[in-house]
This record gives C-alpha cells, structure tokens and sequence, in this order.
C-alpha cells in the first residue's frame, strides 16, 4: 500500500456523519442540510434535452473519448474564457477538458510534484481537502497559509518560497467567499517566476458572485494584464457545477501554462480519465450559454437577501461577494453546535473545524460553522430562521 495514505485524514463529512451516529433529532420539522455545497438549482432544461438526444447519446457512449477532447468543446471554452476574463486561449495548447475540478485538482498534484521529500505544497486554511490529499500523497509537505478572510502570504519566508513548488488558491474562497485581490494574484505571479512554482487557481465558484457587475478577477487574467501572455506558471480550473448547477455532469477544465498541459496531458492519458463524447456535447453548449448563470446569480442573491437580516439577529455577517456559503463565527464550539442544533432541529451545517487545521495550536475554523444556501429559497429561509431562534436560547 502506499505508505502516505495514512498520512490522509477523514474527508469532512465522514467525520459529519460520525458525529451525527446514533443522534435522534427531536423536531417534526423536514430536515434541511446546510451543510454540503451542491447545487440544487434546476440545470438549463437544454441540457437535459441534449442528453435525451438519442443519436448523441448512442455515438458517445459506442465511442472511446480522446483525453485532448474534442475541437468543439476546447473552442466553446477558450470563447468562454475570451467572453469573461478578456484572454486569448488557444484552444490546441492551453486547455483540457476534465471530469469536474475535484478530480483535476488532485491528480494535477500527482503529475506536477516531484514526489522529493524537501518540497513544499502551499494551501489555505481552512481548505477544500483534495489539495491537501494530492500534496500527501506525493510526499509532499503541506504548508498552510491562514485564511479567515484575506490569505496571509506575508507570512510566507523567501525559504518557504523557495521549497514551494505548487500553490493551491481558491477565489472566490472556500468557505469565506472572498476574492483574492488583483495586487495579490500579481504578487503571486512574480513570486512563482522567481521562486519556480505552479499556481493552481482554483476558480469553480468565478460565476457565483452577489454583486452583478462585480465579477472576481481570474489568474489568467492577471497574468495577461502583467504582460505574462503565455500564462507561465499559472494553471485555473474551472467547472460547471456550481455556474450551471450540474454537479453530476462532472464536467470541467484546466487552462494555463501550455508547457504545463502539455505534461499534464501526458499524465491524463495514462490517467484514464478522458469525458465521454456525449458529456463533451452538451458542455460545449452550456459553455455557450450565459443567461442561465446570470439567472442562477440572482436566485443565490435573492436568497441572500432574505437571510442575511435573519442572521444578523445573532451573528455579525456580511453577504459574502462570492460562493453560495455563510462562514459564521459561534461564542463556542463548532462541533458542539452543530450535533446539537441536528438534535433540536433537524437542520446540519458543517463545523469549521472539519475544514481547518491546527497550525501553531490554533485551528482558524475552530468556533465557526459553514452553511451552504442550496436548497429552495423557502427551506432555507426556514432553516436559518430555526438556527437562529436555537442559537438565541443556546448561547444565554
């Protein structure tokens, strides 16, 4: 067996079940999941006209996919890129087509580490765990960048920079929804030149955004705005799972650095994870298709709208610029809030602890709770109503 898998901890919703086991709730309320970031919106009703189609359905699956992808599905994405952060992707070098950014983020770690035994990998904290198993297992050692807000790469000493070979960032982030700002994506830029790094930019949430003319800046982006058009260094991800509310699509890509896709694509072909043609298909159409991420943008804004008055009863919140998540500060503890607010209400959020780590003995999502604003407007508004007359009595 490989000798790091013991180094991997419990994915966070094991450990949600595991506190959940043998609990009873004492509510005749439905239940509401706060607690797991997958949309519930309904998909564009052509996507599931185009996987209805017969002839497309029976080519693709009579049919072995190529790990490049088709020609199609590679210009729909490069337009896509064109139409929202102003760059110029060839579609022949700089892009790949993958099974959703889970899958990439992790395997992309597999194929740009070295595996040696001084290397660094930097990530937030708290984090979206696939970056810290791809570092783990490949031996790499995972250096932790606190992020309750803003990154603090300040904090980062020119010998760290100099180990470091690949930089997982978020933005918008995970859990915080904030963005990482233009200044700082260019300082990371310069920073990986200089110390000989990848920045793998985790963007999946880019389309979710509260402000409608206020759209995060991507890596790409910033790296054409600093002159850096071949995009060196600098890889993104992005997916149609939260844009376009089809997370069982499993369906992505990865755009940047050519030298780098290059080897990655190498990697994939031996990966075995090429989309199949029919999934191709349909992705391609939805790239094409902006109204209905405008659309699922005001359904997520109209939530925010009606809870965000709610929770100000007890919390100090802010709508977040990005993401569909609340990330809340308790007086006390997360686990403990989170068992007993499943117990008297029948409502799971996801404590922030499960998300962070300790680092110099504090855990930044120690005491805070993630809440996920994916189910219909009015259980939601219900269950935040529920949490916040619990927390009002749990907390006097």
């Amino acid at each position: 067996m490989n000798p790091y898998l013991r180094h991997l901890l419990p994915y966070p919703f094991e450990r949600l079940n595991a506190l959940k086991e043998g609990l009873t709730t004492k509510s005749e309320n439905a239940h509401v999941s706060l607690s797991l970031g997958e949309p519930k919106h309904a998909p564009p009703k052509f996507v599931l006209e185009s996987l209805s189609d017969r002839r497309v359905l029976e080519s693709g699956l009579t049919t072995y996919p190529t790990t490049r992808g088709s020609r199609d599905i590679r210009t729909a994405i490069a337009e896509w890129l064109t139409h929202r952060f102003n760059i110029q992707a060839d579609p022949d070098r700089h892009i790949l087509p993958v099974n959703g950014t889970r899958e990439a983020l992790f395997s992309f770690g597999q194929a740009i580490l070295s595996g040696a035994s001084h290397s660094y990998t930097l990530l937030p904290n708290p984090l979206y765990q696939i970056y810290e198993g791809a570092a783990l297992l490949r031996g790499s050692t995972p250096i932790y960048v606190s992020n309750n807000g803003k990154p603090d790469f300040d904090a980062i000493d020119n010998n760290t920079w100099d180990r470091c070979e690949l930089l997982y960032i978020c933005s918008p982030g995970n859990p915080t929804g904030t963005f990482i700002e233009s200044d700082v994506l260019g300082m990371l830029i310069e920073r990986a030149h200089e110390h000989d790094f990848v920045i793998a930019a985790d963007e999946c949430y880019s389309e979710i955004y509260y402000h409608e003319g206020e759209p995060p800046k991507g890596l790409l982006e910033v790296a054409k705005d600093l002159g850096v058009h071949d995009f060196g260094h600098c890889v993104v991800f992005h997916s149609l799972s939260k844009r376009s509310n089809c997370p069982g699509l499993r369906s992505g890509f990865v755009a940047g650095d050519a030298n780098i896709i290059e080897r990655y694509f190498q990697y994939r072909t031996y990966h075995g994870c090429a989309m199949p043609e029919h999934v191709q298909h349909v992705s391609s159409r939805i790239w094409r298709d902006e109204q209905h991420v405008i659309s699922n943008r005001q359904a997520y804004r109209e939530k925010f709208d009606a809870i965000n008055p709610v929770l100000s009863r007890v919390f100090d919140v802010r709508i977040p610029p990005g993401t569909f998540y609340y990330w809340l500060r308790l007086p006390g503890d997360d686990e403990s809030f989170a068992r007993d607010l499943f117990v008297t209400e029948n409502i799971t959020v996801l404590p922030g602890q499960y998300l962070g780590r300790d680092c110099q003995g504090t855990n930044p999502g120690q005491n805070c709770i993630r809440i996920a604003l994916v189910a219909p407007i009015a259980d939601c508004i219900d269950a935040v109503n529920r949490l916040v007359n619990f927390a009002e009595g749990y907390y006097i």
